[in-house]
């Protein structure tokens, strides 16, 4: 098999802040589809897990349910956000994260946190989680407040820049097929 040749089951799409992932919206907002060809739609491809309408960063689509839910299985898939935080955030703040914070929908917590930037009462942060439950890190960071004003954290941008060991490398709004070769290494260490 050729692993330079497109994946038939594996969209990545670089999906822009203003969409939703969605198949469609009752308040007519722009879905992922609209950044998609209209086959995907048509054929069924699903987005595997999601990001907030703000959020954006790298979505996968599959036909395939058993890829699906291997890739989204709490556990099953490290993902990598970069954020912009608006607060201060010290160590404190991060050894609560990974530890995990009591949140209105349970425990979230991260696997790896790390500071990467700053500037103001602004803190760019790279987080690490294997789980992704409905607003995630944003709930995460918004449960913790900030020392110097005592305002809860607010994550005011989020990317998704790599889910496993696919990383992001699409324009933003632009999508492709998976390479078989980077399918096989996203895949290879999934439980089925």
């Amino acid at each position: 098999m050729n692993t330079t040749s497109p994946s038939n089951n594996l969209i990545a799409l670089n999906k822009p802040k203003g969409y939703i992932v969605t198949r469609s919206d009752e308040r007519g907002r722009k879905t992922v589809y609209d950044l998609l060809p209209d086959w995907a739609f048509d054929d069924g491809w699903m987005p595997i897990g999601r990001l907030d309408l703000e959020s954006k960063g790298l979505l996968l689509f599959t036909r395939d349910g058993k890829i699906g839910n291997a890739l989204t299985r709490p556990g099953g898939c490290i993902k990598i956000y970069e954020i912009w935080v608006r607060g201060h955030v010290t160590d404190e703040h991060i050894a609560s994260a990974l530890r995990g914070i009591e949140t209105p929908i349970g425990i979230l917590k991260a696997l790896i946190v790390e500071k990467i930037g700053g500037g103001w009462a602004k803190t760019k942060l790279r987080v690490q989680i294997d789980e992704g439950k409905n607003k995630h890190i944003r709930r995460l960071f918004g449960a913790m407040k900030d020392p110097k004003f005592g305002t809860p954290l607010k994550v005011l941008e989020l990317s998704r820049v790599r889910i496993g060991s696919l990383k992001l490398n699409i324009e933003s709004g632009k999508w492709e097929y998976l390479l078989q070769e980077e399918k096989s290494l996203l895949l290879k260490d999934l439980m089925w």
